[in-house]
């Protein structure tokens, strides 16, 4: 039986507090990083469940544009990673959550829908990209993302920087390195947007580990709303954008897309 971890008010409110004017007020969207955000013998166990690349179903994105491991559900999950999970998921967070950006009647996803335990192998990168912008189960709005990195000794040869984008897709105004127990969270809209393009360079025994929670509301501002959208990946200045399924989908309604897949399945049928 593992010691059970629990966030307290008397800690987190204090820390929302003294940081919300910063998450507010950052540039290029609304972010903060805190490092040694948790104790780390909290992590330390984590990090001694966390499966390797071939340990398990990872989902595997698109090569095109990543080449992220993302666990599904929470089947990947360690008996200690699911206790803090829930934590992650549970009330004094939430209200956390609530008191450091502003945004009232936060909900978690309980299917870890992309969320959950995230890797990249060395060679790996992720491009620049906003982030889906419904939780297709519970259809609500996705409004926030926390990352806790999990890299014990990560050196910044190593690449595998957190790059935050100005809207126009000129340069990447903070570069965050996914160092051991730095905590993550940023404001999820249509122009959040966030990557590290380039290849990790770690030893081919290390790969970029971190948690991600994705975090939704019932509706949202209106001038952040848009149509309903899975992830716009991004180019930057000089780099050469490949047409993918998900630009297909981005610019295309909803209702051709679903008559689209119809008529797939109708053909693979006969």
């Amino acid at each position: 039986m593992f010691e059970p971890y629990h966030f307290s008010d008397d800690h987190l409110l204090p820390l929302a507090d003294r940081s919300r004017d910063r998450f507010r007020g950052t540039e290029p969207f609304p972010h903060v990083v805190i490092d040694d955000f948790l104790p780390e013998w909290v992590l330390d166990q984590v990090v001694a469940e966390f499966p390797r690349p071939g340990d398990g179903p990872w989902k595997q994105f698109d090569k095109s544009t990543s080449k992220k491991l993302a666990s599904e559900g929470d089947a990947l999950f360690g008996e200690f990673t699911r206790h803090l999970l829930a934590e992650f998921n549970g009330a004094a967070f939430l209200g956390f959550l609530e008191r450091l950006t502003g945004i009232d009647g936060l909900v978690p996803d309980p299917y870890f829908e992309g969320g959950g335990l995230h890797q990249i192998e060395r060679g790996g990168f992720l491009k620049v990209h906003a982030d889906f912008n419904r939780q297709p189960k519970l259809r609500l709005d996705r409004r926030l993302n926390v990352l806790v990195y999990l890299n014990r000794n990560w050196q910044e040869s190593y690449g595998g920087a957190l790059e935050l984008w100005d809207r126009e897709m000129t340069h990447a105004v903070t570069e965050v390195l996914p160092v051991f127990n730095r905590f993550v969270v940023f404001a999820t809209t249509d122009f959040a947007y966030h990557g590290h393009p380039e290849p990790l360079a770690c030893p081919p025994d290390r790969t970029r580990r971190s948690l991600a929670l994705y975090y939704y509301s019932n509706g949202r501002p209106a001038e952040e709303r848009s149509s309903e959208h899975s992830t716009l990946y991004q180019r930057r200045p000089g780099e050469r954008q490949r047409r993918t399924r998900r630009t297909v989908e981005r610019v295309t309604p909803p209702a051709l897309l679903d008559a689209a897949r119809n008529v797939r399945r109708r053909v693979r049928a006969h």
